[in-house]
């Protein structure tokens, strides 16, 4: 027969913790919720007792307490193919891991692409279920957001929405990085290496960093004195393929062009390829600078100038700022911007 003894004997208990740790039964409890009130060296004797112990929070139990489930949902509006081969969704989840490893917070992620998906993910989105929402890939017409709110759930968008960049646009909360100003800073390159017809493979312009690249596109040509020429714009959904796709366009509307700002390193795989395939020199004829600096960047033929996002950097603040969110804290903004930097390259 299993006994109130032997159970406990097998699950060791709050008391057992603060015991070993020679802290109150209140400290052991701050510790395990995250709560920033407790000293380092009272955290530290806390947490090694949890080690020795092998002690398990009861989450259920807990929840009644606290009423929160801790845990969070990361939702990405894409295919499940792109979300585990892209480098870019990878570097989020390890940055949005390392920013809720000093909480009690679970991650768990969900795609939405498809009606299905999303019909099982907006199901799932209550505060039964989650203390939060992390949203990433948002195309501006996703109704998530505003659902989100309906239901009183905090959520941080992973890049500014498309709808932010309009004039007197309702504020959300955010982490982006400085796509406009990197852009800008490619194309300004471009030009001060002599380059006089520089195209542009441009995100999709219904989500904010696809708008953004574009802007600071056209920001840098209309500083040289030149006019915007659509012929130089061509559009892609930040995949390879469509960078290939798109540079074919662009080489059949401006066949002298001799520079391309490309907005996502894939997309400027892509384009590389399609030079190489047509007899372009990259960058004797046509110099090439990408974004992201992916891992692909550096494997690219020739090694891809880019523009740096901390994409890590940008996952980790997207935890922080929603766990904050959840606490309730006092924040000074509600969102965060992160610099950008040329990478350079043989490309460009």
């Amino acid at each position: 027969m299993t006994t109130q003894r032997t159970r406990s004997l097998g699950r060791p208990t709050l008391d057992a913790v603060a015991a070993r740790a020679g802290v109150g039964r209140g400290t052991v409890s701050r510790v395990v919720n995250g709560s920033p009130q407790v000293s380092p060296e009272a955290r530290a004797a806390v947490q090694q007792a949890i080690a020795e112990l092998g002690y398990v929070p009861n989450r259920a139990a807990r929840a009644l307490v606290t009423q929160r489930t801790d845990s969070v949902a990361l939702v990405v509006s894409e295919s499940g193919e792109r979300v585990f081969t892209e480098p870019f969704f990878a570097a989020i989840v390890r940055g949005i891991s390392s920013g809720l490893l000093e909480t009690p917070m679970q991650l768990w992620l969900a795609m939405a692409q498809s009606p299905v998906e999303r019909e099982r993910v907006e199901h799932h989105l209550t505060n039964q279920h989650v203390d939060g929402v992390l949203l990433l890939s948002l195309h501006d017409s996703d109704p998530l957001p505003t659902l989100l709110e309906e239901r009183g759930l905090p959520a941080v968008l992973g890049g500014r929405p498309a709808r932010m960049l309009q004039p007197g646009a309702q504020p959300a909360w955010f982490v982006d990085v400085d796509n406009v100003g990197g852009a800008r800073q490619a194309v300004e390159y471009l030009t001060g290496q002599g380059r006089r017809r520089i195209a542009t493979i441009a995100g999709p312009q219904d989500m904010g960093a696809g708008l953004a690249r574009l802007a600071g596109y056209t920001e840098a040509v209309k500083a040289t004195g030149a006019g915007v020429n659509p012929d130089l714009i061509a559009y892609g959904d930040f995949s390879e393929g469509s960078g290939a796709t798109a540079m074919r366009r662009l080489l059949d509307a401006c066949p002298d062009l001799d520079a391309v700002f490309v907005a996502s390193d894939l997309m400027a795989f892509g384009a590389l390829r399609t030079l190489r395939d047509a007899g372009r020199r990259v960058p004797a004829d046509v110099a090439v600078i990408g974004f992201d600096d992916a891992p692909v960047a550096r494997q690219a033929d020739p090694p891809l100038t880019t523009v740096f996002q901390p994409v890590e950097e940008m996952g980790r603040q997207m935890a922080r700022l929603l766990v904050a969110r959840i606490r309730g804290d006092d924040l000074p903004a509600p969102h965060i911007l992160l610099d950008t930097q040329l990478v350079h390259r043989a490309s460009a």
